[in-house]
């Protein structure tokens, strides 16, 4: 039966976290099960684009700390990367966000590498499906590290509703191929699939998931930080997405990505067959987490695609708020954005939200398609609040 330990930690200073890592690792058989000394390990951060941990976009560099130090005492060599999302002037913005998110310090602090995926090169790997691709190529240190562990931000999503420990991985694909797999798979069920097929490849070992300070509303970069106090850890990324949610009321079954993960194999979807160890034998729940606006507590399944039809969104860029950075216009995969005037042809955009997720500015709003959406929500928003 798939473990998820789940334990307290209530702030990221240096002995709360290395408490909470040894008592939810204790359940899992301990660090030496995971960790052989000689062995290369390779931190893979959740490192979306260069922006500081206080917005709780990214995982916490305190965590990165802790891990780093436990791996180097079991006699491991320590590797920390991601490829960051987008480009500016055509270059991925992973060396510069590496160093602002807090990585590159606390690696050189440390004792580990950072290594950015852009610059490490990359291996070719058969997919598992081959519907949408034949190979996938996964940055070079995912394939050479002995160990990969996983290091997931618990984020909403404003696309993709959730944004977890299976999603994490997409990091692992260097430089802006990303953009591609979007425009690929643009609906959000076969996008799941990708994610789901790179999940498969990339070998994970552990996955240790920051929920100490999560994020809530428009995700996954725009949301407002919200703090829970959690850890979650788990040889399952599947089972740990689904604890993870289960905080929030919601399935496996809610979440395209992680749908499509179960549909796939890549874990235990199913709450009832996963066994909860750490601090918590019953998951606790997070009350009044703030969901994108697609995705209502109590809608789902049918009822939800009719709802999400209703409410749907497109991404619209503010002139007031726009630094005219071109990061929208180079990281938009059918190139629908328009350089000088920054406007959108939404004959080719593909909502996939690349735009609205790597602005740093945040300059690119989601308006709703449905004029009436925009009344009607708010008074379905205070009927709920009086129920």
């Amino acid at each position: 039966m798939p473990e998820v330990s789940l334990v307290k930690c209530e702030s990221y200073e240096a002995e709360f976290i290395r408490q909470a890592l040894e008592r939810g690792i204790e359940p899992l058989g301990g660090w030496s099960k995971f960790l052989k000394p000689g062995q290369k390990v390779l931190l893979k951060v959740n490192l979306i684009g260069p922006v500081p941990p206080q917005q709780a976009a990214t995982t916490h560099p305190e965590l990165v700390r802790a891990l780093i130090r436990i791996c180097r005492a079991q006699g491991c060599e320590v590797w920390v990367g991601d490829s960051a999302g987008g480009a500016i002037a055509g270059i991925s913005p992973t060396a510069k966000a590496l160093k602002v998110a807090g990585f590159e310090a606390v690696a050189a602090e440390e004792g580990a590498k950072i290594i950015n995926f852009d610059q490490a090169g990359a291996g070719e790997v058969p997919s598992k499906t081959g519907r949408f691709v034949k190979s996938f190529f996964l940055a070079k240190p995912v394939l050479d590290a002995d160990v990969v562990i996983n290091l997931p931000k618990f984020k909403a999503h404003s696309a993709a509703i959730y944004t977890g420990a299976v999603k994490n991985v997409f990091g692992c694909i260097p430089g802006l191929r990303k953009a591609e797999y979007h425009r690929l798979a643009p609906a959000p069920e076969d996008f799941g699939e990708i994610i789901a097929d790179i999940h498969l490849a990339c070998g994970v070992k552990l996955n240790i998931m920051d929920a100490v300070v999560g994020m809530e509303g428009a995700g996954p970069t725009a949301g407002k930080a919200r703090k829970l106090g959690y850890l979650l850890l788990s040889q399952d990324a599947l089972a740990l997405d689904a604890a993870a949610i289960g905080m929030l009321g919601l399935r496996v079954q809610d979440v395209p990505i992680l749908a499509q993960a179960a549909r796939l194999e890549v874990g235990e979807p199913n709450l009832e067959k996963i066994r909860l160890c750490g601090d918590f034998n019953k998951l606790p729940q997070i009350t009044d987490f703030k969901l994108p606006a697609a995705r209502r507590r109590g809608v789902s399944g049918i009822i939800l695609k009719g709802v999400i039809k209703f409410f749907k969104v497109r991404p619209r860029i503010d002139p007031k708020r726009c630094k005219h950075c071109q990061t929208c216009v180079e990281s938009c995969p059918v190139k629908a954005i328009d350089s000088k005037t920054k406007q959108i042809d939404y004959d080719k955009c593909i909502e996939c939200l690349c735009c609205h997720e790597l602005c740093l500015h945040r300059a690119v709003d989601l308006r709703r398609q449905n004029p009436a959406a925009r009344w009607v929500l708010p008074i379905a928003g205070r009927a709920h609040k009086d129920t």
